[in-house]
């Protein structure tokens, strides 16, 4: 698929999708005229790059992490080094403490909801 079906179908700019090109992270063959062409896969592959960067991870750490996962599930595959796991569970720990910060600021957030509905309106 050319680069633009590849972007409508993922919600990716194309600007984004040849950064990705060029960090390692997505690859396309090249048609006779020039075109990126990229397989049915890449879709898949898209959406897990994705996941990443939402996650918080890097362009060089999801290029490590990328050969690590199937791009259909998001499932790991076999191949994964010690210092990978080291790595990757140093991200795993700070997205958690992400994910703390997050469960305290919408707790803050409920508690002003909370009194901001009991009370009348201003003039009232």
């Amino acid at each position: 698929m050319r680069i633009g079906e590849l972007a409508r179908r993922t919600g990716v700019s194309e600007r984004s999708l040849r950064y990705y090109e060029t960090q390692g992270l997505l690859a396309a063959d090249r048609t006779p005229g020039g075109h990126r062409d990229y397989p049915a896969g890449a879709v898949d592959r898209v959406i897990r790059i994705q996941e990443f960067y939402a996650a918080g991870l890097c362009s060089s750490k999801i290029a490590q992490l990328l050969p690590c996962v199937r791009d259909v599930d998001g499932g790991p595959s076999s191949i994964a080094t010690p210092r990978l796991v080291e790595d990757l569970s140093v991200e795993r720990d700070r997205i958690n403490r992400m994910i703390g910060e997050l469960l305290r600021s919408r707790d803050v957030l409920d508690d002003v909801i909370t009194t901001a509905k009991g009370q009348d309106a201003p003039g009232g």
